[in-house]
């Protein structure tokens, strides 16, 4: 996403203050970021939020002051302040995973209303829009399509692979799972390594999010079924055009669905590399 949008920001000829906690995926993290942004009084903030609801406060104060808001990916649950919203289609993303994972698991052989299938789910943040509405588009295709496939509630990570890695050993262990959605690139590699780890890469189908390079090393080497791969370069590079265009009054898109692009061992070498997250 930095890659995309710099290169817009030098396109535009603009200053791009890139700040946010490396570590920490909270709200609690991002709020004292964005409140030392405030005191720059920028000509726009493009702001990833958190949480749907905590960084409402901030947005509002950023609009009062007559400064564009611009949502990256994750949106705020509120979107009348806000002149645009760049984002992945995140619940078409979820529907996307559900499919691939009921491929994976060979659904239509192996999950009978006598023997259901039991699948674990891992999200950073439940309160985050991305993960929500990727588990809502996965939970009502679920519902919908593969009734004889039963989800755990979910393994809260704070996009932290270890974290991930030990709550998803904990299902492994607990219940006979046949299959993980992976909600993002985080909780894709804390889940790989605990099947692993388990010595279940043959029996587990993993299918997740964001092709991070380990993420596709992973399913090249059969520990991964599939990747949920957004564009975050455009994503990056449209939420500085857009912030710019409302700086200078012009008329904006509010909201912009960037299409996924489904990857699976399957898929080229060519399109593996083309869609492959640069390493920060």
């Amino acid at each position: 996403m930095y890659i995309g949008a710099a290169a817009e920001a030098k396109t535009l000829g603009v200053n791009l203050v890139w700040q946010g906690d490396p570590e920490n995926y909270s709200p609690s993290t991002q709020l004292p970021v964005l409140q030392e942004l405030y005191q720059l009084h920028p000509n726009a903030i493009v702001i990833a939020p958190t949480d749907t609801k905590a960084l409402e406060p901030i947005t509002a104060q950023f609009v009062k002051a007559g400064i564009p808001v611009v949502n990256v990916d994750s949106g705020n649950a509120v979107q009348t302040n806000v002149s645009a919203w760049v984002t992945g289609y995140n619940e078409l993303g979820g529907q996307q995973a559900a499919k691939g994972l009921a491929t994976a698991i060979g659904y239509s052989t192996n999950c009978t209303s006598s023997a259901k299938c039991y699948v674990g789910v891992g999200v950073s943040s439940l309160t985050t829009s991305t993960d929500a509405a990727r588990v809502k588009g996965f939970t009502e295709t679920v519902a919908k399509s593969y009734p004889n496939m039963v989800m755990l509630p979910a393994v809260v990570s704070n996009s932290e692979p270890t974290t991930a890695q030990t709550k998803f050993a904990a299902d492994l262990s607990a219940h006979n799972l046949v299959g993980i959605f992976a909600v993002d690139g985080t909780d894709a590699e804390g889940a790989t390594a605990a099947v692993a780890a388990a010595g279940k890469t043959s029996s587990v189908k993993v299918f997740g999010y964001d092709a991070y390079a380990s993420n596709e090393a992973s399913m090249k080497a059969g520990t991964l079924s599939g990747i949920i791969s957004q564009q975050p370069t455009l994503e990056g590079q449209l939420a500085v055009k857009y912030a710019y265009e409302a700086y200078k009054k012009q008329h904006v898109p509010h909201l912009t669905l960037i299409p996924n692009i489904v990857l699976t061992p399957s898929s080229s070498a060519a399109t593996l590399a083309k869609y492959v997250y640069a390493a920060s």
